[in-house]
């Protein structure tokens, strides 16, 4: 297999688990966070309206791939890692895009570790021969970097082998680790939860102790529960405390995107489970906070490259 080394801060390439890039127009495939072949799954839908399908931020638990009906090759399950989720999948068709959900995750297959950055648009995989296995970690939005040991900005709509992060000798423990059998879901997060302990560490050091980004804070994760609820950029600024291009600068190193890009993202995601449970679409865009039935068509297809019905008709 080919591992030539990816390009990171600078490059949009869309990288695969062969670290090639596309022509012009043409995303990477590979090892992309995989639910039913390729598409990664969503956070479970609120199906209420209001507070309800607004509450909460940036939930993880999902039922079924993106856009698809839930497949026998693809199993999840909440990791004992607060807020992420493990997930395997077993490549058994056609490769899926994987839709833009705000995550990242550390995934394993075929010998190699890769981190899939957080999309602001369709990814479509290669296809991988059928019975290939997948193994993911999916964290949270903002939760990834203190364990990648980059901001997230620097892993938008990019696939990294976990060995142009990490130093040499940490990514190849690693790789020897999930190899030797056993339990490679347990190794991913026992990993995960290490590095998280030691960010945490070097926070509490000081800030001449920091060589990383920080683990996600309580200041994070109230900035993501806020734009999932559809608040106001200058009003999520003052509640955490911040300017609004400290904010800014905060939401790229954290998540990968500006407030406004991840507010986009958050909502399209509950539209997208809302409208798989079956609700009328003029009902998803009043209970997602769109202005109306057209201003979801248009974020739809301007995030997953294609209409609604298409994507709950594709499973």
């Amino acid at each position: 297999m080919d591992q030539r080394r990816t390009r990171l801060p600078g490059s949009r390439a869309r990288l695969g688990h062969v670290g090639e890039e596309r022509d012009r127009g043409g995303r990477h495939g590979g090892l992309g966070r995989t639910g039913e072949d390729g598409a990664r799954a969503v956070p479970r839908a609120r199906t209420g309206c209001g507070d309800e399908a607004g509450d909460g931020g940036a939930d993880t638990g999902s039922a079924a791939p993106a856009g698809h009906a839930a497949h026998s090759a693809y199993r999840e399950r909440a990791s004992r890692l607060s807020g992420a989720v493990l997930w395997t999948h077993t490549a058994s068709g056609p490769a899926r895009p994987v839709l833009p959900d705000g995550c990242t995750d550390l995934i394993w297959s075929e010998g190699l570790l890769l981190v899939a950055g957080p999309d602001t648009g369709p990814h479509l995989p290669d296809a991988a021969p059928p019975g290939t296995r997948h193994i993911g970690l999916r964290f949270a939005p903002g939760q990834g970097p203190a364990v990648f040991g980059v901001p997230a900005r620097e892993l938008r709509d990019l696939r990294v082998p976990l060995a142009d992060l990490w130093p040499a000798a940490q990514a190849r423990e690693l790789a020897g680790r999930m190899a030797a059998g056993g339990a490679p879901d347990r190794v991913l997060e026992e990993t995960a939860v290490a590095r998280l302990r030691a960010a945490a560490d070097r926070t509490a050091a000081g800030p001449a102790a920091r060589s990383a980004p920080p683990p996600r804070s309580g200041r994070t994760a109230a900035i993501a529960a806020a734009l999932d609820r559809g608040r106001p950029v200058a009003e999520v600024a003052r509640a955490v405390a911040l300017g609004e291009r400290q904010l800014h600068r905060h939401c790229l190193d954290a998540f990968g995107y500006g407030p406004k890009t991840l507010t986009r993202v958050l909502r399209f995601v509950r539209a997208l489970g809302l409208a798989r449970s079956g609700m009328p679409y003029a009902h998803v865009a009043a209970c997602a906070g769109y202005a109306d039935q057209a201003h979801l068509a248009r974020e739809v297809k301007a995030l997953a490259g294609a209409p609604m019905g298409v994507l709950l008709g594709s499973g």
